[in-house]
């Protein structure tokens, strides 16, 4: 049913289903449709319907990058359009426009700006970061998951619009971890647009930064380097481990001139991605 890629990291390079992503895609857009029909609230502002569309595009932004091999120009700035419907809600909602720098405590209110810049801002920069730290098996999945579920313990009654997504996502995530099966950019898209769209939705925007700090963080390494270079990021895999050469990405950072199984790179990060994201939500309660 799904196209099968060859596994670079495993030995032999055995063929491994591509684009499950799209499951859930489909299983969040179908429960958040049902979460709207049956609401009771009298309120015309819908935060379900808009976080479905956010998703819906997201995944075909994606399919659109497996089929056709987008270049970083063009869906570098394809999530700009799933921000039209965030900035609408956010309007509809009166939700704060400011910002509030942790420790420091300054508030920033940019007002009118929040809404034409600051959430375009956010969603592109979440979409692009998260697509952009993969190519591991789990990396792609558990990562955001561990961000997923930060923000939904930070985010009170809206942790109900992702119940069953985040259920589906670490399903998905179990099988990606073991290598069985790949999200493609369909999950890795749909989960970077989740994120900044829950985060805006639930008004959680200094914690969603938190959180992707490593993200941030990779994606500016990966821009340095090729900006500067004009070199890629790679990792070789020598039939049991990594090992990098280079230090252009976060897992190259990770395995340069220290060879390591793949699960043990997605584990490393995965716990420096858990440890931001346990920043954010002391930051938030505190």
């Amino acid at each position: 049913m799904f196209p099968k890629v060859p596994d670079q990291h495993k030995p032999n390079k055995p063929l491994v289903p591509n684009g499950l992503g799209v499951i859930y895609v489909i299983a969040s857009a179908v429960y958040l449709f049902l979460l709207e029909y049956f609401r009771s609230s009298s309120d015309n502002v819908s935060k379900a319907l808009t976080l479905a569309v956010c998703i819906l595009f997201g995944g075909f932004m994606g399919l659109l990058d497996d089929w056709m091999d987008l270049r970083w120009r063009y869906k570098a700035f394809f999530p700009l359009i799933a921000a039209i419907p965030l900035a609408s809600l956010a309007m509809r909602l009166n939700v704060r426009t400011s910002i509030t720098v942790p420790l420091i405590g300054i508030v920033l209110d940019f007002g009118l700006a929040y809404f034409l810049a600051v959430i375009p801002l956010i969603v592109t920069i979440t979409t692009n970061t998260v697509n952009q730290l993969g190519g591991l098996n789990g990396l792609e999945t558990v990562c955001p998951a561990i961000v997923l579920v930060g923000l939904m313990v930070m985010s009170g009654d809206n942790a109900v619009l992702l119940y069953v997504p985040l259920a589906v996502w670490l399903i998905l995530a179990f099988f990606n971890f073991r290598g069985k099966i790949f999200v493609g950019n369909t999950g890795s898209f749909a989960i970077g647009i989740t994120l900044a769209a829950f985060a805006i939705i639930s008004d959680l925007k200094m914690s969603l930064v938190i959180c992707i700090l490593p993200y941030i963080f990779n994606s500016s390494l990966i821009l340095l380097s090729y900006s500067l270079f004009r070199t890629k990021a790679h990792v070789s895999f020598d039939g049991e481990k990594l090992v990098s050469d280079h230090r252009r990405s976060l897992v190259t950072l990770i395995t340069y001139n220290r060879p390591l199984k793949e699960r043990q790179v997605v584990v490393i990060i995965s716990f420096i991605v858990a440890f931001f994201t346990l920043l954010a939500v002391l930051f938030e309660f505190l």
